[in-house]
């Protein structure tokens, strides 16, 4: 665990990344090459039903500055400059997409032992201003996550987040859509040695009274393999198998299906990263 309660967006993180990540019911694919000058370019491609979707991003890093430059297939292209610890615990993001003028977005972090803070603002002449914060330990934290649009002086985003965390287990409480929203989450480490994990995730809708309860487990089977599974109270049931093939590429293949409907078939996903 590190020393201080980190960003907003890590309260909860855990047990999303184990319910949620690397699931999927796409093909994609991805290859990445270094130049010996340091340039690290991504070639990534995903294919959504009939619809065929590519990038290509370029890495440079000089020092503590982190320079990244993508292109997609609509010829959109976003630079996203990253200046690294300018002062102890400060990192600053500035991003844009071109040719869209008003993308432009200026974001600042800092870490402190007791605090995380992150601000953006968008580079226009009536910006959305995001401010979250985060106050306490790496055992107990208290965040908020706000957005405030001064064109119409509105709070667009109002959310709040409490997580405990010790040595094998963390949870968190997030109250979020202006107090509409409670979503609970546990994430607790069975065997370390096997990466063997367990998460639960509850969602309640205050406006619709509707809850959604999501479960979910992990385990390394071999230090170059894992597997991952997961279920909803709706019934819908994913499983997830990752091999880790060479040095940091990695194949995937996923699928679910919705046990209370059965004939539907099965939804498969395919993703393939290739490192040298």
């Amino acid at each position: 665990m590190g020393k201080g309660p980190g960003l907003y967006t890590e309260i909860g993180k855990k047990a999303r990344d184990l319910l949620y990540k690397d699931y999927q019911s796409d093909h994609k694919f991805s290859i990445t090459t270094y130049s010996p000058t340091g340039v690290v370019i991504t070639s990534s491609g995903s294919k959504k039903g009939d619809l065929f979707l590519a990038d290509v991003n370029t890495q440079l890093k000089s020092k503590n500055v982190t320079t990244d430059i993508k292109v997609d297939t609509n010829s959109n292209l976003f630079t996203t400059i990253t200046v690294d610890e300018a002062a102890p615990g400060l990192k600053t993001i500035l991003s844009f997409r071109v040719p869209d003028q008003r993308s432009g977005k200026l974001e600042v972090q800092y870490l402190h032992d007791y605090a995380g803070i992150c601000t953006s603002v968008g580079l226009t002449a009536n910006p959305i201003v995001n401010f979250s914060g985060v106050v306490g330990t790496n055992i107990v934290a208290l965040g908020t996550d706000v957005s405030f649009d001064t064109k119409t002086g509105d709070f667009t985003k109002c959310n709040a987040g409490l997580s405990f965390t010790n040595a094998d287990l963390v949870a968190s409480l997030n109250l979020n859509n202006k107090g509409d929203n409670l979503t609970a989450s546990y994430y607790h480490t069975v065997s370390p040695l096997t990466s063997t994990a367990v998460g639960a995730e509850v969602n309640h809708s205050f406006s619709t009274n509707e809850n959604i309860i999501t479960v979910g487990t992990q385990h390394r089977l071999d230090p170059l393999t894992s597997v991952k599974a997961r279920i909803n109270n709706f019934g819908k049931a994913s499983a997830l198998l990752q091999h880790e093939w060479r040095p940091k590429s990695l194949f995937t293949v996923s699928g679910e299906v919705d046990t209370k409907s059965v004939d539907k078939g099965a939804k498969f996903g395919l993703a393939l990263a290739l490192k040298p």
